[in-house]
């Protein structure tokens, strides 16, 4: 693919797939601001309905695994159920691990983030990626997609923020702490995957069906999701409100009009849809700066 401008000649508009002058300010047919997308729009649209979603998730996992695997090869857990070819703990750190501790102690917030982007394991990563590789699809088909984008952001950050909430101030809260830290967990001191996002595609496919009164779409989901939660409850270290926090954030967000499918989809959808993917760059790419300067900083 190139990201080559075209400079004239016609598209197909976006929105409503008429053909359009590549210049015009408005669609004439749908009404629909900026159709060429500043000349980039068949660029765009060769990216496919999920806007290139997929391969960026889905390699954007992979190559941080393996590099978290590479940066300390020493460290690599070989063995271990679960925990097969687990990268060491301070490599995972090193990448933008999320959880209270380096939230709250240590002033990482932008681990609400990259920690999305990081697992513990083979299977780890395996079982994610699946999963969003099947969910993924009907999330831009039923909100398009660069609103799967805003979606599975937001979810992540979600997911991150409840785990680590709980995980640095559930104890100070006797009663909660111990009616639901027996079910659920105590939250997470370190935390990482991409299983927040993924039960944030749950909790939207769940709200489109209930936008459309779909009720088979929306009891498989759930279905599908109250599985996911039972799995999480009988294996040891996973993170539950981390799974909580994620589809919450799915669920909650997409009852907001931006994300009404009746709605059509326009540039501002796009540029925000940009924005969480170099915001995704970014935070993974900022984590091991700090980290390395973190002994500097403390010392300060």
């Amino acid at each position: 693919m190139k990201f080559q401008r075209q400079t004239s000649g016609s598209i197909a508009c976006p929105t409503c797939r008429q053909l359009v002058n590549i210049q015009v300010p408005r669609c004439p047919h749908c009404g629909r601001r900026n159709p060429g997308l500043w000349g980039y729009a068949r660029t765009v649209q060769s990216l496919g309905t999920d806007l290139g979603f997929l391969p960026f998730v889905t390699w954007g996992c992979l190559g941080l695994y393996a590099l978290t695997l590479v940066v300390n090869i020493p460290g690599i857990r070989p063995t271990g159920g679960m925990d097969i070819m687990a990268p060491d703990g301070s490599s995972l750190f090193l990448f933008g691990a999320t959880g209270a501790i380096p939230i709250f102690a240590l002033g990482r917030w932008w681990t609400l983030l990259s920690a999305a982007w990081l697992h513990g394991g083979l299977l780890h990563v395996g079982f994610n990626l699946a999963w969003i590789r099947f969910l993924a699809p009907a999330v831009a088909r039923f909100y398009g997609g660069s609103r799967l984008y805003l979606i599975y952001t937001l979810s992540a950050i979600a997911s991150s923020g409840l785990t680590s909430i709980v995980g640095a101030f559930f104890p100070d809260i006797p009663i909660l702490s111990l009616i639901l830290g027996n079910v659920l967990g105590g939250g997470a001191s370190f935390s990482i995957g991409a299983s927040g996002g993924l039960f944030g595609l749950f909790g939207a496919i769940i709200t489109y069906g209930q936008r459309t009164r779909d009720p088979s779409l929306t009891q498989t989901v759930l279905i599908w999701a109250a599985l996911g939660f039972v799995l999480g409850l009988l294996f040891p270290g996973v993170d539950n409100w981390g799974h909580l926090g994620g589809f919450l954030g799915g669920f909650l967000v997409t009852k907001l009009p931006w994300f009404d499918p009746e709605r059509k989809l326009g540039h501002k959808d796009f540029l925000i849809a940009i924005a969480c993917a170099v915001g995704s760059i970014l935070s993974v790419l900022f984590s091991p700066i700090h980290a390395l300067l973190l002994p500097l900083l403390l010392s300060l």
